[in-house]
């Protein structure tokens, strides 16, 4: 692992990132700097306060994109930032994480084992700030600008109405790159940025397949399918209620009670079917909401 600068001027210096306005005059590093890392990249951001559903989708996307060998580039905020620095690393991919402070100081401090993984398995940790500077209100946006910059594409998980996620978004769109929102229930405030990225014209995201695509176009064996044969077999034998469900978690985490009210039964009732699906691994619980557990 090495540590350094590399200045605008240097050849090092990533390409796609020159090319913005106001890129920086240098960039601190530290981990594995080298030319590959920067060939594909795909930023993803979101909100701090996911949701389950967000925690889901991002791992799977995430995952499946950064196992084709597209470096994810992320904030290293908790939330969104995290779990897609997380995902990565967990399937032996690439990820940047650019700080909205000095590559030495650890924010948020409790994510050290994150930074220490990243590291380990190759990749880079970076910011336009040295050594130990601390973060401030302004260093996030232009953390945002960089993130952005080293990407050809964004996608956005989740985002409130006024998310950061949206300056990234903002950035994407004047750098003239692509831009990618995942859907989510208008019902939830983690859903009204994503849904207005997407009326203003963000591509759709329902599954990898589009991403990896927009990187390879080329190859033909990327499956577009959001439930895999195996998941659908899985399904095949359930009942009328268990689908329908089913039908109401794909597209937010629910209770008892929400669960009850949607499919006009009693909370008793809803209950035993909720823990029936959960012994068939169908879905699963986390605090009092229960999700799919294939997302």
């Amino acid at each position: 692992m090495e540590k350094g600068k590399i200045k605008i001027d240097d050849k090092r210096y990533p390409k796609r990132l020159a090319n913005t306005k106001e890129a920086p005059e240098a960039l601190y590093y530290k981990g594995d700097w080298g030319q590959k890392i920067f060939d594909k990249c795909l930023a993803v951001v979101g909100s701090r306060r996911m949701t389950e559903y967000g925690r889901k989708i991002c791992t799977k996307l995430v995952s499946e994109v950064a196992a084709r060998g597209i470096t994810i580039v992320s904030g290293f905020m908790y939330g969104i930032d995290a779990t897609a620095h997380r995902a990565a690393v967990s399937v032996g991919g690439k990820t940047i994480a650019v700080m909205p402070c000095g590559i030495e100081k650890i924010h948020p401090g409790y994510q050290d084992d994150l930074y220490k993984k990243i590291l380990k398995k190759g990749g880079l940790i970076l910011s336009e700030m040295p050594g130990k500077k601390g973060p401030a209100k302004w260093t996030y946006p232009k953390r945002n600008r960089i993130v952005a910059g080293l990407s050809q594409a964004t996608l956005v998980v989740q985002a409130a109405e006024n998310s950061g996620s949206l300056i990234t978004a903002n950035f994407t769109k004047d750098f003239k790159r692509k831009l990618f929102a995942v859907p989510g229930p208008l019902t939830s405030k983690v859903s009204i940025g994503t849904a207005n990225l997407i009326k203003d014209g963000a591509d759709i995201v329902t599954c990898s397949g589009g991403i990896i695509k927009f990187f390879m176009p080329k190859q033909e064996d990327i499956d577009f399918s959001e439930t895999s044969g195996e998941q659908m077999e899985r399904y095949e034998n359930l009942s009328k209620k268990e689908r329908q469900v089913i039908e109401n978690l794909r597209t937010e985490s629910l209770g008892v009670d929400d669960i009850a009210r949607r499919l006009d039964l009693p909370a008793n009732k809803a209950g035993t079917i909720l823990s029936q699906m959960q012994l068939k691994g169908i879905i699963e619980k986390s605090g009092n909401k229960y999700y799919v557990s294939d997302f």
